[in-house]
């Protein structure tokens, strides 16, 4: 898909607009999972989640490219889409962005803010994909898919952050949604030179890659009901799927519940907010921790980006009191 040449390319581009974020070791969450651990903090990006590396790269290219794009669209759950409103807005682009109905509200305001056109439409992502795909269609914007070498080689720069931060990791748990955040952790891997075990992890309620990973082919779900909304994905990417089947060990289940109790212990172990997607990784080591004694282990904290209500449901309603000393 790339080289290193052109990873570390695509690292300077990125750079110019996000600087490297932090892998921090915590000592709270090492106890709790009683062994060493390292957190990528991709909540810490201008849009608060690690997909605005692919959208930089991806603009960069096509703004070099075709200078005269009359814009670009795309469908997106939202950080997908802030990463392109937030790059199009660099190069002076247009951009459209579809969501589905009852999509994050925060999100949207997100998108809105960084300049795009939100257009809502359908009832999860692959219906506001499909029709943001035929408005491409007739009206001669660019279409920008979920997943793309671009896309992968951008965010891939995240992982060879990471892994130059610690390349002693014996494993490393990522999040998939479409699937672009796990295949640049493969590609950087690789690159690298690395030997570490790359887990994958889905919701239950949305386990179509994991479904396909176990299956061996690509198998899809009729809904994605998760809250983890950067993880609702009914439909793989073949090409995806293809390279997390080659270079995945193997992918993880975790259930809402799950996901909810991994930000609680974001937010008490670390004073970060994580979104359902980017406590996924931290469900699904809590879930595997007896299988983690005696390794280094990493955790991609893929994004911030919750609504307040969801926040609300999921972390405040499970708090304890807190005792006021005067």
């Amino acid at each position: 898909m790339f080289d290193l040449k052109e990873l570390e390319r695509a690292l300077d581009i990125v750079g110019q607009a996000v600087p490297a974020t932090p892998a921090h070791a915590w000592p709270l969450l090492a106890e709790r999972l009683g062994t060493r651990v390292v957190v990528k903090h991709e909540n810490h990006t201008p849009i608060g989640a690690f997909k605005v590396r692919g959208g930089l790269v991806y603009l960069e290219r096509l703004k070099r490219e075709r200078p005269n794009i009359p814009g670009i669209i795309s469908a997106t759950r939202g950080n997908h889409g802030q990463s392109l409103a937030f790059a199009a807005s660099r190069h002076g682009v247009p951009a459209v962005i579809y969501v589905p109905r009852g999509n994050s509200v925060e999100k949207n305001r997100a998108m809105k803010a960084f300049g795009a056109e939100l257009v809502e439409h359908g009832e999860d992502f692959q219906a506001a994909a499909e029709e943001a795909q035929r408005r491409a269609q007739f009206t001669g914007l660019h279409m920008v898919p979920s997943f793309h070498p671009d896309l992968v080689r951008g965010v891939a720069t995240y992982a060879l952050e990471l892994f130059r931060t610690a390349p002693d990791l014996d494993v490393l748990y990522v999040p998939i949604g479409q699937g672009s955040g796990i295949s640049g952790c493969i590609m950087a891997r690789d690159l690298l030179g690395l030997k570490t075990e790359i887990v994958g992890v889905q919701s239950t309620e949305a386990p179509s890659y994991a479904l396909s990973f176990a299956a061996g082919k690509i198998v899809t779900t009729k809904t994605s009901n998760t809250l983890a909304d950067g993880m609702a994905t009914r439909i793989p990417d073949a090409d995806a799927f293809a390279l997390i089947r080659k270079g995945a060990s193997r992918i993880v289940q975790v259930t809402d519940d799950e996901v909810a109790a991994a930000i609680r212990v974001y937010w008490t172990d670390t004073h970060n907010l994580a979104e359902g997607a980017g406590a996924a990784a931290l469900a699904a080591a809590l879930q595997e921790k007896t299988k983690l004694s005696g390794k280094r282990v990493g955790l991609v904290l893929s994004g911030g980006n919750i609504d307040f209500d969801l926040f609300k449901r999921w972390v405040m309603a499970d708090a304890p009191p807190q005792r006021v000393v005067a």
